[in-house]
């Protein structure tokens, strides 16, 4: 049995679209790009999500000239291309109602384009310079914008395992990883959900440390392609075997990982497991 990367995505903009990659260099905040940016609300700095804004899922993320700008392009508006303020005016900003201090502002034409985007006033931020922010859980590590953690992990065999119970329940059609956002995908190992048991993995020249289990929300019910919400799959059938009662019986899919040593990773490099969770 070889573990080996399947597939490696990071997110540019916190819910919106991600970009997959042949390969990736990995900090202590997680994969290179990931969740640097992230729409907020005009007015009080609360960070936009797929929770209530599903159509951020549909909007296209590219950055491009070696990180220094962003194309973006969603439906029914222009593309627009950013050129990225590392140094602008800051504003104070908060994610699930607590504060995260202050991040660079990108300025008016974007926050107007993301506003056109969703139909809501927003702007977009970016993580300022030396960005310091802790994680949680086992390992908790260092994170950008995204929800708590630097490395969510899930695994081919996980969503095969979903996608059978699916279909015997009656779906209609499967649903893919992408519902999942992950940043790296494994594969080789048959048994479902075997990433919850990796406590220290390796894989290039990253080292990686297990977290928390990923607890999901309403976002894997939002198809990434049309940004819309097309449940009840996949919590549905997520709900009758993957509860968590010490995470308020919230259904979990995927791990969260910390980064204990910073590299590189490529799809196809091989998985070496350090620790397994009961050995």
């Amino acid at each position: 049995m070889t573990i080996t990367v399947h597939e490696l995505a990071y997110y540019p903009v916190k819910g919106c679209a991600g970009t997959t990659v042949d390969s990736a260099q990995v900090f202590g905040t997680g994969l290179e790009h990931d969740r640097t940016f992230m729409v907020v609300d005009a007015t009080d700095g609360a960070f936009r999500s797929q929770r209530t804004h599903p159509a951020m899922a549909a909007i296209g993320v590219e950055v491009r000239d070696a990180g220094t700008a962003l194309a973006l392009t969603a439906a029914d508006v222009e593309p627009l291309h950013l050129d990225i303020d590392p140094h602008g005016p800051r504003i104070d900003v908060s994610m699930f109602d607590r504060p995260l201090g202050a991040a660079v502002d990108q300025g008016d034409a974007v926050a107007e384009w993301f506003s056109d985007a969703l139909g809501v006033k927003s702007r977009l931020v970016r993580v300022v310079p030396g960005f310091d922010r802790d994680g949680w859980g086992e390992t908790p590590g260092k994170v950008n914008f995204a929800d708590a953690h630097a490395v969510l992990v899930a695994s081919t065999a996980s969503l095969d395992d979903l996608n059978a119970r699916i279909t015997a329940r009656g779906g209609a059609n499967p649903v893919p990883m992408n519902r999942f956002r992950p940043n790296i995908v494994l594969t080789g190992n048959d048994e479902p959900h075997f990433e919850d048991r990796v406590r220290r993995m390796t894989t290039g020249s990253v080292e990686l440390a297990h977290s928390v289990r990923a607890m999901r929300c309403a976002v894997p019910m939002v198809d990434q392609t049309t940004g819309r919400r097309a449940g009840p799959e996949p919590i549905r059938t997520l709900s009758t075997y993957r509860r968590e009662p010490e995470y308020g019986n919230k259904v979990s899919f995927g791990a969260k990982n910390a980064v204990v040593c910073e590299g590189t990773v490529r799809v196809g490099d091989v998985v070496e497991v350090a620790e397994w969770l009961g050995a």
